[in-house]
């Protein structure tokens, strides 16, 4: 199942790079042609510059704001993702059971381990690939706003606070914003597992450093998008996934059942007890 969704991503990713490799980097209009520039990326550049002239054509504004509609219309995917990583998460002690029971690498014990999971993530209602829906959705929408603010000349000069738009932050500021809530979102869904290994530690940590150095290079805009969409992420992790709450809520069930284990050997050595008086 991690190669599968690897390799979707890396279809992804590569489908995205052979569609974006033959889009032409002339300025944007309405008389640009073919399915990307004109009802993608024009799009886009329309809808930014008017939700820039509601506040007195602050293109900040009108990116800041075009961010949160876009995380709003992604909503739905974004919570579905959310409950099957839960599910995922909830099952993992089982899935590392099963590693260690058909732990041979030989190709028919490796099967049957696929199988296994398969039958497990069956019964759990548990969708694998569910993890890449959101990258698979954000990464055309993130090419896109780079291509619209890149493309249109009042987009790429604007300017906001301290940000020329199409440049990059020259105190990287928004590159350091969006890392630090990259880490908030990422830490905070991380506590909400409830086994933790290498690879997650090394996602946690990793992911932020990752945004950070992309945002050096790209334009103020695009940091600004990121810094827009993690501190989003991070407020939907917090009412979703809340760690907090999960782990209550965990702690409090292992509770009751050690509680209820506790209960019937009492009443078991209470039932013996009994037996040996008569």
């Amino acid at each position: 199942m991690k190669h599968s969704k690897r390799n979707m991503v890396m279809m992804a990713v590569a489908s995205l790079t052979v569609l974006l490799a033959g889009c032409s980097t002339a300025p944007i209009t309405k008389n640009s042609t073919g399915f990307w520039d004109h009802w993608i990326v024009y799009n886009f550049s329309r809808a930014i510059i008017w939700l820039s002239k509601l506040f007195g054509n602050n293109y900040g504004w009108g990116i800041i704001v075009f961010t949160i509609i876009v995380r709003i219309i992604i909503l739905p995917l974004m919570i579905y993702q959310t409950k099957s990583s839960m599910k995922t998460a909830e099952i993992q002690p089982k899935v590392q059971a099963l590693q260690k029971k058909y732990s041979s690498k030989d190709i028919e014990t490796q099967q049957k381990l696929r199988d296994e999971q398969q039958k497990l993530y069956a019964e759990a209602g548990v969708n694998p690939v569910a993890g890449c829906l959101p990258l698979i959705v954000q990464l055309p929408i993130l090419y896109a706003l780079y291509a619209a603010v890149s493309r249109t000349e009042v987009l790429k000069a604007g300017t906001f606070l301290w940000l020329q738009l199409g440049d990059r932050d020259p105190y990287f500021i928004l590159p350091v914003i969006a890392a630090v809530f990259t880490y908030i979102s990422s830490c905070l869904s991380m506590k909400s597992q409830p086994t933790q290994n290498g690879m997650t530690t090394m996602m946690t940590i990793g992911m932020p450093v990752i945004i950070f150095f992309t945002a050096l290079s790209v334009p103020s805009a695009v940091s600004l998008y990121w810094v827009v969409t993690n501190i989003f992420q991070a407020g939907q992790t917090l009412l979703l996934q809340n760690p907090f709450k999960i782990n209550r809520e965990r702690e409090a069930k292992a509770k009751a059942e050690q509680d209820k284990k506790r209960a019937i050997a009492k009443a078991k050595r209470k039932a013996y007890k009994g037996r040996n008086r008569k």
